[in-house]
């Protein structure tokens, strides 16, 4: 059986934190931002974490070396 191989996407957009959660970039901040409220693009600053079955199938499905 050949290895399963990580996702290049799924690279890009996700990391996997210490504790194994699942950490994404918000979207809605690449342009576009004079249409956005002063606090829209406060709010989207930073990282989130995925909900725990989200990250489990991001794990799954797209980061098997993670």
């Amino acid at each position: 059986m050949p290895k399963m191989k990580t996702k290049s996407g799924a690279k890009k957009r996700f990391k996997v934190t210490g504790t194994g959660k699942v950490v994404y970039a918000q979207r809605g901040k690449r342009h576009g931002m004079i249409k956005r409220t002063k606090k829209q693009i406060r709010n989207l600053r930073g990282t989130q974490i995925l909900f725990k079955s989200d990250g489990d199938n991001v794990k799954k499905y797209f980061l098997p070396n993670a």
